[in-house]
């Protein structure tokens, strides 16, 4: 396939772009730093636009022939609600206005924030009513929902929590853990679901190639739930096989909600970004954020390659390697 990638040199963009090239796909990659992105892919990959999401030129022109349209770049963290939509939002619409006739696909990576938390016991499965709880989440349902009404042939991913090689947001926990103590907020009884980057990644790839999955929202994860005490211990034995558990600290969530509003009041002040917010407190204290990938696995035939433990080691080893841990 000819494909166009936004957020190619991020941590979920740069190993669907490695996937697109192994595969023997011609890739073009919208990039804000063209030295990142020939540094990250060397001279695999020819096709290197320069620019932004706000940039329509560069949008144009990138998309000029291409069949799949991945877009993938958006924003975790911004200092307000204006910002989340300008660049989740917007943004994708001006993705969406810029894509040529030779489009048959648009897959859309968006979040299992736009959709909420679940409630604890059960999985969402696609088709519950939508409730984000914070800034974040409904940005990427109104981005959801531009997509839904556009004209495009299109396909919605909405993750879990992604964890893998290159990623900067775990690796705090790989950190923690690999010191022997690492905070859990609320009781450690919040139940997750996960995948591994480099699934995400297959999972993308293959929604974009499965005619069923045109009009389709899905949920890439492992089947499995796993509670947050049970995720930090997973990474201890990923970082220290052979030690001591790291010691779990329990944060109560009324003193967690506070030191995340002075987190975001002080980011604010500052005029810095910033994931640890009060906004993000409704999201890292709801009881579940699950999901189930059977709608994806009966029209795709996706399943996961890597299990959570040989996720976790796997990416535990890149960080050593790049003296990361």
């Amino acid at each position: 396939m000819r494909a166009f990638v936004t957020g190619g040199t991020g941590f979920v963009g740069s190993h669907l772009v490695e996937l697109l090239l192994a595969g023997g796909h011609e890739v073009t990659c919208l990039a804000r730093n063209p030295a990142k992105a020939r540094a990250l892919f060397d001279a695999r990959l020819p096709g290197i636009v320069e620019g932004t999401l706000e940039d329509e030129r560069a949008l144009r022109g990138g998309m000029a022939g291409a069949e799949v349209v991945f877009h993938v770049a958006g924003v975790v963290a911004a200092r307000s609600r204006a910002a989340f939509f300008e660049r989740n939002d917007a943004g994708t619409r001006r993705v969406l206005a810029c894509a040529p006739p030779s489009v048959r696909r648009f897959v859309y990576v968006s979040s299992l924030a736009a959709a909420g938390p679940a409630p604890r016991g059960r999985q969402l499965l696609g088709g519950e009513p939508e409730h984000p709880v914070t800034h974040y989440g409904a940005s990427k349902l109104a981005a959801e929902r531009a997509v839904r009404a556009s004209s495009v042939p299109w396909t919605i991913l909405r993750p879990p929590s992604v964890y893998g090689p290159r990623d900067a947001e775990f690796f705090r926990v790989f950190r923690l853990a690999a010191k022997g103590l690492v905070p859990v907020l609320g009781d450690g009884a919040q139940e997750l679901s996960f995948v591994y980057v480099e699934d995400l990644a297959r999972a993308l790839v293959s929604a974009a190639r499965t005619s069923e999955a045109a009009g389709g929202i899905y949920y890439p994860a492992y089947p499995e739930v796993i509670r947050s005490r049970a995720f930090v211990a997973a990474v201890g034995r990923a970082v220290r096989p052979d030690g001591p558990p790291p010691r779990v600290i329990p944060i109560p969530g009324a003193v967690a909600r506070a030191a995340l509003w002075v987190s975001g009041t002080a980011a604010t002040l500052v005029g810095r970004t910033t994931l640890l917010s009060a906004d993000k407190a409704n999201e890292l204290l709801a009881a579940a954020w699950t999901c189930s990938p059977e709608a994806l696995t009966r029209d795709t035939g996706w399943t996961a390659n890597f299990s959570l433990s040989v996720g976790l080691a796997k990416t535990a080893a890149w960080y050593r390697e790049q003296g990361w841990l």
